[in-house]
């Protein structure tokens, strides 16, 4: 049974599947985080979902480069959760099944490709503390030691 964080399911509403995956990038002491803007601003784990055909590893490089700029290297998964929400920016109810895992930030190419998104380096509390929803917390917090 995978664990589940924030709202319980609604008996009442149709939840979409949405499969993504999300990466912790620690390096020098800090972690490569992405300032998204709308439609909440919030700081989040890079990361988003596994286009139809596409592997995990495969949306994990390119959900990474799309709201950070930066190339990554030697993913390994951590573990996965799932949490039920209402997405506005494709006006639809998901369960959203979320994978973990922790790469190198290894190069950045630029600026984020992703309108909206900042790429933000924070210290791991910061992270723990401030990153938007409960699961990801949980997986910065277990990774850097502060659980």
């Amino acid at each position: 049974m995978i664990r589940r964080f924030g709202e319980t399911r609604k008996a009442d509403v149709k939840y979409t599947p949405r499969p993504g995956v999300y990466a912790i990038l620690p390096r020098n002491g800090q972690l490569l985080l992405t300032y998204q803007e709308e439609p909440e601003p919030e700081f989040q784990l890079p990361g988003g979902g596994i286009d139809p055909g596409e592997s995990p590893v495969t949306a994990l490089h390119r959900e990474v480069f799309e709201e950070t700029g930066w190339a990554i290297a030697r993913p390994r998964r951590l573990g996965a959760f799932r949490r039920f929400v209402y997405m506005p920016e494709y006006d639809m109810w998901a369960e959203k099944i979320c994978t973990i895992f922790v790469a190198h930030p290894v190069r950045p190419h630029g600026p984020p490709k992703e309108v909206g998104h900042t790429a933000i380096w924070a210290d791991p509390e910061f992270a723990a503390q401030r990153v938007a929803n409960p699961g990801d917390r949980h997986f910065v917090r277990q990774m850097s030691g502060l659980a």
